[in-house]
């Protein structure tokens, strides 16, 4: 299994994030959108750093269980109540990828959403992996 990480110079710089992955493997797994769920179901962290650690560990937890390693991930949308106070925290969020997840970034999106299923959560992080 093998991931390309594309960034082309005629694009803006990437960072914390990949412009394109091109994957080779033999088994995709989907990952299902995770939030600062506990395992009792209880939104944890009451900032946004907080909960994006949450979520990201949740994430990986559920990728490991697959058999896979964060270096794996070809995509990742994060789906966020306030896009502007992500942006603001920007930072901090990728001192988290990169301590939890490494220095490998898959191609990302951030979508600003309206709500997510429990009220108080402030993202939501769903991905795809490529294992050999």
């Amino acid at each position: 299994m093998s991931l390309e990480r594309i960034n082309p110079p005629e694009l803006s710089p990437a960072t914390g994030f990949s412009h394109a992955v091109a994957a080779t493997g033999s088994r995709l797994v989907f990952l299902a959108g995770q939030t600062a769920l506990d395992a009792a179901g209880k939104v944890v962290g009451e900032t946004l750093p907080e909960q994006f650690e949450r979520a990201l560990s949740n994430l990986l937890t559920a990728l490991a269980k697959s058999g896979g390693a964060p270096a794996d991930l070809a995509r990742v949308t994060v789906y966020a109540v306030d896009v502007a106070a992500y942006r603001d925290c920007a930072g901090e969020l990728g001192l988290i990828w990169r301590r939890l997840a490494g220095r490998d970034y898959p191609a990302m999106a951030v979508i600003g959403v309206v709500r997510l299923w429990d009220d108080q959560a402030l993202l939501e992080l769903d991905g795809v992996a490529v294992l050999p």
